[in-house]
């Protein structure tokens, strides 16, 4: 508690995100932050963007609110926390909105004192604003701390990444919790543990490609669904102003993140489905799982160039189909 003539500290608007308190990545950030070392260029990396955008967020909050801040206002809403994302759909960072950064982090501070820009998914910086970004790495501004995030560190360019101080945050990504998820796991294991059992003829194999089918059209709808949900909860926390093509790019985001989450979650229930017939000592089982893990890994891949979801989860059920009716056919 305070005296009443030297009032405690206020402390700042933003906790660490929940996995990151108490890392060593936040004990070294915080200990900088308390001897104002902070480097002024970070790189964060890890697996779940969420994670990496409210943990730039934190660090914005304790930079621009230090201690004894007598009215501490969120990194989303203040004025010297710059932001940049991917606009319109090849979802680049242009040359012209990395100049535009740069021109703003070197005016002066609304406040007189640092100025914080983010880079959200910094790998999709073209090249020629990658480099003029790395000319500023290089020459920073005064009282500027860049941070960039991003899910794939090995997309920049190495110049970029021997230029800032790198920090990593995994963790697991996010369950999914769109309505009527579960219950497409829960069918989608069942379908794996008919077409196992063994399946003949023609009714019976024209039965189960249906239930492929029928699968295909709930998981569209539910990312859908899901897309829409997250969307909407990220537009009360933004700030106002993004211009139209942000908002595409982080539509397309959003959906991107949302899929992978989603196959992320396809392959754990192939491995629990898996692990039972294991334990039984079902060897056949185990030569599928390892074909059906690694057509899902292809797949997922594919996703990362745009592959239309859809198409790449019909690829892949089709193909577990073959492979786990074979399970059921070496049994007779």
């Amino acid at each position: 508690m305070g005296d009443g003539k030297n009032p405690s500290p206020v402390s700042p608007v933003r906790p660490w995100p929940e996995g990151v308190a108490g890392t060593p990545a936040a004990i070294v950030i915080e200990q900088a932050l308390g001897r104002d070392r902070l480097s002024h260029s970070l790189l964060l990396h890890g697996d779940d963007f969420d994670i990496l955008s409210s943990t730039a967020c934190a660090i914005a909050d304790r930079l621009l609110n230090p201690p004894g801040t007598r009215a501490p206002v969120p990194a989303e809403r203040n004025g010297d926390c710059l932001a940049v994302r991917p606009t319109g759909k090849s979802r680049q960072i242009t040359v012209e909105a990395v100049r535009s950064l740069i021109a703003r982090v070197q005016l002066s501070s609304g406040g007189g004192g640092r100025k914080v820009a983010i880079l959200h998914e910094a790998e999709r910086m073209n090249g020629p604003a990658a480099n003029i970004l790395l000319k500023t790495l290089e020459e920073p501004p005064a009282h500027t701390t860049l941070i960039l995030l991003t899910t794939h560190p090995y997309a920049l360019l190495p110049t970029i990444r021997s230029r800032v101080l790198h920090f990593r945050f995994p963790g697991a990504l996010a369950a999914v919790s769109a309505a009527g998820w579960p219950a497409w796991i829960a069918d989608y294991q069942a379908w794996m543990g008919r077409v196992a059992g063994g399946i003949a003829g023609r009714r019976r194999v024209a039965d189960e490609i249906m239930a492929v089918y029928g699968l295909l059209t709930r998981f569209g709808m539910i990312l859908e669904q899901a897309s829409d949900e997250e969307l909407a909860r990220r537009k009360e926390s933004l700030q106002p102003g993004l211009e139209e093509d942000e908002w595409v790019a982080m539509e397309a985001g959003l959906a991107h993140g949302i899929r992978t989450r989603l196959f992320v979650e396809i392959e754990n229930a192939t491995r629990v489905f898996a692990a039972a017939r294991l334990k039984e000592g079902d060897l056949p089982a185990a030569r599928a799982f390892t074909g059906v893990v690694d057509r899902l890994e292809h797949v997922t891949g594919l996703l990362r160039v745009n592959f239309n979801e859809n198409a790449a989860l019909e690829d892949f059920l089709l193909m577990s189909l073959r492979s786990w009716a074979g399970v059921g056919a070496g049994r007779k």
